[in-house]
């Protein structure tokens, strides 16, 4: 290990920072939405099955990429082969574009924050939470300032280094989060009617189970494990060569689909009891609309709704990080800049995306940008929509499609098996079962995704 560059001090604080980083807003307001939208139970076995037969292994393929160079994604492949130092390139880039729209989401949940440490106070309309969060993020000014905000937390994580920073912070704000969500999830299950929700997130009915279904988990699972956008082969080049990168990527898997399935246990039993289930949906109108109001109908709603979106920020913040660091550590190798200024350089034409994305939320603006796909042509659409569906329909899963080509046909797989064993060789006894994914099921698995999202023109924000 280069000792120029940072390591994890200890796996525990690896496999945090790294559940943290898979940990994020998907998994708190998306995963109990599409829960909803694609059957409870079917939907939650076919996603729990991607997760353990395809994200596994292609987290493992990004690990061993990083570990064996000890570098960012970028001199990473330029590393093990000049030719595909673009894949590199197009994870830095992937990263900046969803940078640059995070931190204004997680500045609106900051601002929601601030509202229920101030009493929950909506505005007295006919629909008061809807016409509250409209007229917030339409507004020029002040989601920017939350959003800066956000984003100089992260800054003041990352400068701070790899165990000084991020694995320090990633020790403290995890157990926070887990401590968070058991209490709500706790709290949720005891009201009135609740269990109504409970069952219909785990019953699993077989005509739910078809192919609308399983594209919805793939992609959920691809967004959530951040795999695809280079962040694990960053976080893996900090892990020291004893540690078993196998047991570690378990861990991370676990720990981020542990924290979906509580989330829908926190969030599904609360809808269900006060509003039934046509109160529940997806993205952010469900997380900022919909369930301040379920909130206003329980009792200590103001409590709940504070733990909720003081949970949210923790998810926003550990994920945000990640993608920082991951920025960053390409600027200080490549190009020898300290951490502060990779940041705060990395901060001033990421402004400008979001500041686009920001104002775009106001469709009069008329800030549209260019998107293609084969079912619905050339579209002109708001610059907020075509930033997410870039990152999340196109490069995510490019990305790592990418890798596991990488790994599997280019690198080799045996390669990568001689890093996940590490400096003590303990057997790998899946690294034939693992090779196969990697090689064959994945890249297929990937190209579905990609089929339905660029020729079907079907979304996975």
């Amino acid at each position: 290990m280069n000792s120029k560059r940072g390591q994890w001090a200890s796996n525990l604080g690896f496999i945090l920072a790294a559940a943290g980083s898979a940990v994020g807003l998907g998994n708190i307001w998306k995963f109990p939405g599409k829960i909803a939208a694609y059957g409870g139970g079917a939907f939650l076995l076919l996603y729990v099955l991607i997760v353990a037969l395809i994200g596994l292994p292609v987290m493992l393929a990004e690990l061993s990429i990083g570990r064996a160079t000890q570098k960012n994604v970028v001199g990473a492949f330029h590393s093990l082969n000049r030719r595909w130092t673009f894949c590199g390139a197009l994870g830095v880039i992937t990263l900046f574009v969803i940078l640059s729209y995070y931190c204004i989401v997680g500045g609106w949940v900051m601002k929601y924050v601030f509202v229920y440490l101030t009493g929950a106070h909506f505005p007295a309309t006919a629909a008061p939470f809807q016409d509250f969060f409209v007229q917030f993020i339409s507004a020029p000014v002040q989601p920017l300032l939350w959003g800066a905000l956000f984003l100089g937390a992260c800054i003041f994580v990352v400068v701070r280094g790899v165990s000084s920073g991020i694995e320090k912070f990633s020790k403290f704000l995890m157990p926070c989060l887990f401590l968070l969500l058991i209490s709500i999830m706790l709290r949720a299950v005891t009201l009135p009617n609740a269990w109504e929700g409970v069952k219909y997130l785990f019953e699993i009915r077989p005509e739910a189970i078809n192919g609308d279904t399983l594209v919805a988990a793939l992609g959920q699972a691809f967004f959530s494990l951040s795999v695809g956008m280079g962040i694990m082969v960053t976080y893996g080049s900090y892990v020291p060569k004893k540690e078993n990168l196998l047991r570690s990527a378990v861990m991370i898997c676990f720990l981020d689909t542990l924290v979906a399935i509580l989330a829908g246990l926190a969030i599904v039993p609360v809808v269900f009891a006060t509003m039934g289930a046509e109160g529940l949906g997806m993205g952010g109108g469900f997380a900022f609309m919909a369930l301040p109001e379920v909130f206003a109908m329980m009792p200590g709603g103001v409590l709940f709704g504070l733990a909720f979106f003081l949970l949210l920020f923790l998810a926003a913040l550990t994920s945000a990080i990640s993608i920082l660091e991951s920025c960053t550590a390409f600027l200080n190798e490549e190009l020898h800049w300290s951490r502060l200024k990779s940041t705060l350089l990395l901060a001033v034409p990421m402004s400008l995306f979001s500041i686009g994305y920001s104002l775009s939320q106001n469709a009069d603006r008329g800030l549209n940008l260019p998107w293609l796909d084969w079912k619905h042509g050339l579209q002109w659409l708001p610059m907020n929509a075509v930033m997410e569906k870039f990152t999340d329909n196109l490069m995510i899963p490019l990305g790592a499609l990418l890798f596991c080509v990488f790994v599997g046909w280019i690198w080799g797989t045996s390669k990568a098996a001689k890093e996940i064993r590490g400096e003590a060789q303990k057997p790998f006894k899946l690294e034939k079962f693992w090779s196969f994914i990697v090689r064959y099921v994945a890249p297929v698995v990937i190209l579905i995704i990609l089929y339905f999202t660029l020729i079907q023109g079907q979304g996975l924000s």
